[in-house]
């Protein structure tokens, strides 16, 4: 392989963007074959030995990207004294991986894992809003007002107003209903929260895409490979200039459902 400049090689190795490669090269704190790197300098990562802190940076592997249907109850990555079942537990690959895509431990669906750092960066970021989309079961039928409030934006109990949302009322369930929610922006346990605001607790969540990769036919706990097209695709989509801008635009088409007793007209759901 031929030489890469510092920053792109710890881009891929999950240090981050360029700007901030380039502020652990001149503090001093990366190192190339045992000398301090300079702003600028290049090397190549399946021969030079490259440390940041003093821990070195394994030789650049095969980019790996995986979908993987993560169950309720199975904590999104291993946590030190932490004894529960963790993603690692159900999933036997070598090498180290990034997890693209947290869910708290109630909830469920696609992850993607990768060892690709840039490519991790870019979906984690804010900045640059690529779409996430969940089926959503809440315990109580909404009204108009509550999913208004909803697609608009809610301010949440720590004051943070999120950004308008595409709510998509699918059927009624029971005394409840599932909903399709499109997010841009990615707040610890958001769904959750704005439910618990405005009235709508949520019972059962299940994420089903992540930028153009899709859930697909995988069960509760299965993992694969992407293909070719899911990766160009996935790529392709993220390239160009970052999205922030358009995380605050109203995203919502009001949605015509039959509000009759218990609709048949049926969604996809995955059993635990």
């Amino acid at each position: 392989m031929s030489e890469e400049r510092l920053q792109k090689i710890l881009a891929k190795a999950g240090y981050g963007s360029r700007r901030s490669n380039e502020e652990l090269i001149i503090s001093g704190r990366v190192k190339v074959n045992g000398k301090s790197a300079f702003l600028g300098m290049k090397a190549d990562p399946q021969v030079d030995e490259i440390s940041v802190d003093g821990t070195i940076i394994p030789k650049e592997e095969k980019p790996v990207y995986i979908a993987f249907y993560k169950p309720r109850g199975v904590l999104s990555d291993n946590a030190a004294y932490d004894n529960r079942k963790n993603i690692w537990d159900l999933i036997d690959l070598d090498g180290h991986f990034f997890v693209v895509g947290r869910l708290d431990l109630d909830s469920e669906g696609l992850m993607i894992l990768t060892n690709d750092g840039i490519l991790t960066n870019k979906l984690t970021h804010p900045r640059y809003g690529h779409e996430k989309e969940y089926l959503v079961l809440v315990a109580k039928r909404p009204d108009d007002e509550q999913l208004d409030i909803w697609r608009r934006g809610v301010v949440l109990e720590d004051g943070y107003r999120t950004a308008p949302t595409q709510v998509i009322l699918q059927k009624w369930h029971g005394k409840g209903a599932w909903l399709k929610v499109i997010l841009r922006e990615g707040r610890k346990r958001q769904i959750r929260e704005i439910g618990k605001v405005i009235g709508l607790p949520i019972v059962k969540l299940i994420r089903i895409r992540i930028s153009t990769v899709g859930l697909g036919n995988l069960k509760s706990g299965e993992w694969r490979y992407l293909t070719s097209e899911e990766i160009d695709q996935l790529k392709s989509s993220l390239e160009g200039k970052p999205k922030n801008s358009a995380t605050r635009r109203n995203l919502n088409r009001p949605a015509k459902i039959d509000r009759g007793k218990d609709s048949r007209k049926s969604i996809p759901t995955k059993k635990n």
